[in-house]
Parts: C-alpha cells; sequence; structure tokens
C-alpha cells in the first residue's frame, strides 16, 4: 500500500520517458495511478498530473499492444504446418 508520500508525489521530469517504458512497466506504473487516483487523497494539481501521464501511459500501452497484434497478424499457418511472414503489401 503506498505511504502519503507516494500517493501525493506529482508526475514529474524525474520520471522516465514514457516512450522508453517497455508495455509492462507502463501497464504497472499506470495501475499505480489508477489506484492513487481512486485514492483520492492526492492534491487537485498531483492529480491533474498524474491523470495526464496515465493518459500518455495508456497511450503508449495501445499503441504496443497494436504493434504486437500487427506482428502476430502478419505470422501465416502454411497448410503443411509451417509458418511464415505474410509477405508486406
Amino acid at each position: 500500500m503506498p505511504t502519503s508520500t507516494e500517493t501525493a508525489k506529482p508526475a514529474s521530469s524525474a520520471q522516465p520517458d514514457v516512450s522508453a517504458l517497455s508495455f509492462e512497466e507502463a501497464l504497472a506504473e499506470l495501475e499505480k495511478i489508477v489506484r492513487g487516483l481512486e485514492a483520492g487523497q492526492q492534491k487537485l494539481e498531483d492529480a491533474l498530473a498524474a491523470y495526464e501521464r496515465g493518459t500518455l501511459l495508456r497511450a503508449h500501452c495501445e499503441a504496443k499492444l497494436a504493434d504486437a497484434e500487427a506482428r502476430v497478424q502478419a505470422i501465416v499457418a502454411a497448410t503443411d504446418g509451417s509458418l511464415s511472414l505474410r509477405p508486406s503489401k
């Protein structure tokens, strides 16, 4: 459970750039932000900064998932059971 100093901590430039995070790292941070916002213990400005970062993290996760889905869909099972990449258009 986060302490009061953790929930009151604003999003800052000390945090890693969202684009540098893996899907798992971004999702974990997003979940932490959601828990903090749901607790309702943050100052308004801190909550707004956390919400903004959460929005960036959500978009990053969605992009990572879309990329993964495209990669999976590019794999085609041949009739002989072997796998190959679908030719790009």
